[in-house]
């Protein structure tokens, strides 16, 4: 069995034929929001609609981190190794702290409710970019059924001043998102409007030093399926979810190769003790690959 699909030579020299993709646990409705701590070596993840965060680790397999999570879906973490979180029940971002306490990030924008934060990536002066569209409210699957009050837009939260700008407003319904290695681009999944038949696509932005982001483009067509959230390496390949499996596709937009996974894939991190492994959620389960890649190293 071939765990691997490649399109380019360059992709062979990506993967090991001897490393499998590897099932770690099962049983789950719908996985989202992978994020790797590497100090505790454990991989915290949300079963969205189940409510909860759950963590495995290689010692202990499956825990539950956090029950009643406010239906939690996309995580990472700040600088200071904390967790940062998009929860749809609340329809908040927060951050919990070291003591475990939680301390919110934004709930608001223009006086409104914000919508159903999806996915959150932390750059390096510390700002928390989240994406907010309305997946989390359309049904009462993953939180609670409502309208949108905002528009479906990514903003930028700076958790010193509170402060919340719109960064991104040209889409139909941003979801995952992650900055070039350089932090000089920004990605940006629109996989389109709930029950519409929206174009969905990877966009591109230029990343300016104030954050403005501009010249937005399209810049890759995921297929089958669409690009849920995604993770880039250390030079700058974007590792997409996918209907089957993960795709890795080049700065220059073209695919490479393809990781094949049994089910839909929601979304990746970089793990492991070099950043050299890719978790993976997928529908009800989690799986893990071992690449010749390391991930950007940063939260």
């Amino acid at each position: 069995m071939s765990f691997f699909e490649s399109h380019d030579p360059a992709f062979d020299r990506f993967v090991l034929g001897n490393a499998p993709v590897k099932q770690l646990a099962t049983g789950f409705d719908w996985v989202e929001g992978p994020v790797w701590f590497g100090d505790r070596n454990c991989l915290l993840f949300s079963d969205i609609p189940n409510n909860r965060i759950l963590r495995w680790s290689e010692t202990d397999g499956i825990t539950t981190f956090r029950a009643h999570s406010n239906y939690s879906n996309g995580h990472t973490r700040d600088l200071q190794g904390r967790l940062i979180s998009c929860e749809h029940g609340t329809r908040r971002v927060t951050r919990t702290e070291h003591d475990g306490s939680i301390t919110v990030i934004a709930d608001s924008y223009g006086g409104k409710p914000l919508n159903s934060p999806n996915d959150v990536v932390v750059k390096s002066d510390g700002t928390i970019w989240f994406s907010d569209p309305h997946y989390g409210i359309m049904t009462d699957y993953e939180g609670f059924k409502s309208e949108p009050q905002n528009p479906l837009v990514v903003y930028r939260a700076n958790p010193d001043t509170g402060a919340l700008d719109v960064m991104v407003d040209d889409m139909n319904a941003p979801n995952g998102l992650a900055f070039s290695p350089d932090e000089s681009l920004l990605y940006v999944a629109d996989t389109g409007r709930m029950f519409s038949d929206d174009a969905q696509h990877i966009r591109v932005y230029d990343v300016a030093a104030d954050g403005t982001c501009s010249n937005g483009r399209h810049f890759h067509t995921i297929a089958p399926g669409c690009a849920d959230g995604f993770r880039l390496d250390a030079d700058g390949n974007i590792w997409s979810s996918a209907a089957d499996g993960v795709h890795c596709i080049a700065p220059d937009g073209r695919l490479l190769g393809k990781i094949l996974v049994p089910e839909l894939v929601s979304n990746v991190c970089f793990g492991g003790r070099a950043k050299h492994q890719l978790y993976i959620t997928a529908t009800t389960s989690i799986y893990r690959v071992t690449l010749v890649r390391n991930g950007v190293q940063r939260p």
